[in-house]
């Protein structure tokens, strides 16, 4: 199993968002995570396709694109052209969660499927197989720099069980209060794609993915 650190630019600085990127590029992070809210399905807003387009040719780092937006099968196509890599949609904010992920795999994408912590994991058990990464909330999504819901990590390794029980090594990404102090604590239970907001940008993103990557190297 693949180990992957995607620093979240929702904590970033905007004012000195490309050299913080470069940092954490230049450091071993493999994924960028873009946090893309609506108001609707999330109190906040945050930003949209012209900030992952503006991101896309100047690095090399996947597009790991996170849409907390209700309906989102109708901004699909538009984040492909962005420049989207990987779509993740929440299980709750989908008339037709099915018809979504067809949608982003038919723009060239791969797939992700979300859950909030009040959602119940057993959801997931019918997609098993069907997409490249799950993400299991570690707090209530919406806002940055939240504490990590000690509960959620139960349905990363019940989630992890069903996918080990099918003989599938689907990805399982956790997003939310993850700092150096309990990212192991999220690798036990299951996850292989660890989003870090705070962790990252606040303070010096080449440092601070340095030492997130370190944990995660020596947990491989």
């Amino acid at each position: 199993m693949q180990y992957k650190l995607s620093p979240s630019i929702l904590s970033a600085d905007f004012y000195k968002l490309g050299e913080d990127i470069r940092q954490t590029e230049e450091n071993g992070a493999e994924y960028l995570h873009f946090d893309v809210m609506d108001g609707v399905f999330v109190p906040s807003i945050s930003f949209g396709m012209p900030v992952l387009a503006s991101i896309k040719p100047l690095v090399k780092q996947v597009m790991d694109t996170h849409l907390m937006i209700t309906e989102p099968i109708r901004y699909v196509e538009a984040f492909a052209k962005a420049g989207a890599d990987i779509l993740t949609i929440h299980y709750e904010a989908c008339e037709d969660v099915r018809a979504t992920l067809e949608k982003i795999r038919e723009c060239g994408m791969k797939t992700g499927l979300s859950i909030s912590p009040d959602t119940p994991v057993e959801v997931l058990r019918e997609f098993l197989g069907e997409v490249d990464m799950f993400l299991i909330m570690t707090v209530h999504p919406g806002f940055g720099g939240q504490k990590l819901i000690p509960e959620t990590l139960d349905k990363v390794r019940e989630l992890r069980g069903m996918l080990n029980e099918r003989g599938l090594e689907t990805d399982i990404q956790v997003d939310g209060g993850i700092y150096a102090s309990n990212i192991k604590d999220a690798l036990d239970a299951g996850a292989n794609v660890i989003v870090a907001g705070s962790a990252v940008f606040k303070g010096n993103p080449g440092e601070n993915t340095k030492e997130l990557m370190e944990i995660i190297k020596n947990y491989e």
